[in-house]
């Protein structure tokens, strides 16, 4: 659909500019979630606080991290992105400073909360930026550089936070956190353009509708007053024949008295509130969709694996191999920086099957074409996670648990930066809630997953149980590469299913503009022409808004 000042017509520096500014907020987000761990031992033991305390702080962070997106995602569909990234990073960089100064661990939960709130937003909504600026063909790769950079954020985390905690202390980690998104909020400030636009917007086409409504049913409750002017308007009529033709000239005025008295209504911007905003209405317009709720599992179980490798990971280096919160950091890095190449990698193979498979098939794509180049990591993921486990149970050399985690990082990455761009061309129209959605899946399946091995390892062998532990996680790799493939043998028909429900819905609903009869209460004079026309006015401007959504519709089936 054109609309004015198209992002995806922008100068390429322009879109990278956005595309840089969005990674690093979004790096930001995998930064927050995984610093602390560094540093819990010197928090226990300033604060003071316990290990499940501890805990907690880790754990609401992030379910909240998961949760909080599905309200920012329904802010920017109809305020914008731009305002949603300067409002969240601002939060985030507040709630950092008040951490950083807390002196009980009541107040660092409860800004750790707000801290992940904040630093959500960003992540959840920077997949719809890149929709709004990029076409599909080169979406994947973009989608794949923007997605390498939280990755990243994760396994430069526990380097960063241990080399802030034995630097400084525990504080020095969230003052760090408050100058690095200080620092991008100004660039966000600056350089960053809103790249939302409404006529792409179910959201706001949603919106528009009620409001005109509205204004529909204010015309038809002025009816009867325009009635009575028009009956008075006869009566001076019927009297000035009366007086002669010194009169008549005045008599001729009165249909344009008329005009006057009678005016059109005006159709004035809409100006959407907060009162506008419903979160979940979209949320279960996404999840109506088989299509959506497959992909939603399987990018939920992927998530939670990326969050329990690299928790685990830290607590049996600690233990088993006896390694410093420092030193941690490092083996990790190996996982952050298979995570990049798979994604970056991936990203454009993505793009690179999807453009292969639309050639072959006369020019004409559709979003499960893209699932299609996970086809070379869904078979060798999950034996790579169940074979991490068991050379970790072995104790061998750290050469090999780093080159394995290099390669659970690569393919986890490789198959999740196709499946979030599928979800985004899945659902046009909608792609930030559809990402905040994704979103609320991850975190909290990341929660349950950590809740349920950190207990686990504390209460048996911690190395015994890392074989089996990881080969169970295999097994729910192997769900999550089932149901892609289930979503890419039968995800089109479902999504046309999911599209054809909807229009039915719609026409279903009883239109304010073809149930309108103008019948007057107190006259039997029929309507004016000139409110019939006032009348038709407004019905073609609703009909216009409800042609705008079917016509997203149409362009969602037939991509």
């Amino acid at each position: 659909m054109p609309v004015e000042n198209d992002p995806r017509q922008w100068s390429p520096l322009r879109k990278n500019i956005c595309l840089a500014l969005i990674s690093s907020g979004a790096m930001i987000s995998g930064l927050a979630s995984n610093i602390q761990n560094p540093a819990i031992q010197n928090m226990e033991e300033d604060l003071p606080a316990t290990a499940s305390e501890i805990s907690w702080s880790l754990s609401l962070f992030i379910l909240i991290q998961g949760a909080a997106p599905i309200l920012w995602s329904a802010i920017s569909e109809v305020k914008g992105r731009r305002i949603v990234y300067l409002v969240s990073l601002s939060i985030f960089t507040v709630g950092s400073i008040i951490v950083a100064t807390s002196q009980s661990i009541g107040l660092v939960i409860g800004f750790r909360c707000a801290q992940a709130a904040g630093s959500s937003a960003v992540f959840a909504i920077g997949s719809a930026t890149l929709a709004d600026i990029f076409e599909p063909s080169e979406r994947g790769s973009k989608m794949g550089i923007y997605y390498a950079a939280p990755m990243l954020g994760p396994s430069l985390a526990s380097v960063l936070g241990g080399a802030l905690t034995q630097a400084f202390d525990w504080r020095g980690v969230f003052w760090f956190l408050s100058i690095v998104s200080g620092s991008c909020l100004v660039g966000f400030l600056l350089f960053f353009r809103d790249t939302y636009r409404r006529e792409r917007s179910m959201a706001y086409q949603a919106v528009l509708k009620k409001h005109l409504r509205a204004q529909m049913r204010a015309a038809l409750k002025s009816q009867e007053t325009t009635h009575t002017i028009v009956q008075e308007l006869e009566d001076e009529k019927a009297t000035a024949k009366d007086r002669g033709k010194s009169e008549a000239c005045d008599e001729s005025q009165h249909p344009a008295d008329l005009e006057k008295r009678v005016q059109r209504p005006a159709l004035p911007e809409v100006k959407v509130t907060l009162r506008d905003v419903n979160p979940f209405a979209p949320v279960w317009l996404i999840v109506q969709r088989w299509n959506n709720v497959n992909i939603l599992f399987a990018s939920g179980l992927l998530f939670s694996f990326n969050f329990v490798v690299t928790y685990d990971t830290s607590r049996i280096l600690g233990s088993t191999y006896g390694y410093s919160a420092l030193n941690i950091g490092f083996v990790l890095l190996a996982y952050g920086t298979g995570c990049m190449a798979g994604s970056i990698i991936g990203g454009r193979w993505s793009d690179y099957k999807l453009a292969q498979l639309t050639k072959a098939n006369n020019d004409i794509s559709y979003p499960e074409m893209r699932l299609r180049s996970t086809l070379i990591g869904l078979p060798f993921f999950p034996l790579f996670v169940a074979g991490y486990g068991w050379i970790a149970y072995e104790h061998v050399h750290i050469a090999a648990v780093c080159v394995m985690l290099w390669i659970c990082g690569f393919f986890s990455t490789w198959v999740y930066a196709s499946t979030l761009a599928y979800i985004v061309d899945a659902n046009v129209g909608r792609s930030s809630t559809a990402v905040a959605t994704n979103s609320c899946f991850r975190g909290v399946s990341a929660f349950v997953g950590t809740e349920i091995v950190v207990p686990i390892q504390v209460l048996f062998d911690r190395r015994f149980l890392l074989g089996w532990l990881f080969t169970i996680w295999a097994f729910l790799m192997f769900i999550s590469s089932a149901l892609i493939l289930l979503v890419m043998c039968k995800g089109n028909a479902w999504r046309e299913a999911g599209v054809e429900r909807e229009l039915r819905r719609q026409q279903r609903k009883r239109h304010p503009a073809g149930d309108v009869v103008f019948q007057p209460s107190h006259s039997t004079q029929p309507a004016t022409p000139h409110l019939e026309r006032v009348t038709s006015q407004v019905r073609r401007t609703i009909l216009s808004s409800s042609s705008e959504r079917l016509l997203i519709f149409h362009d969602f089936r037939c991509p």
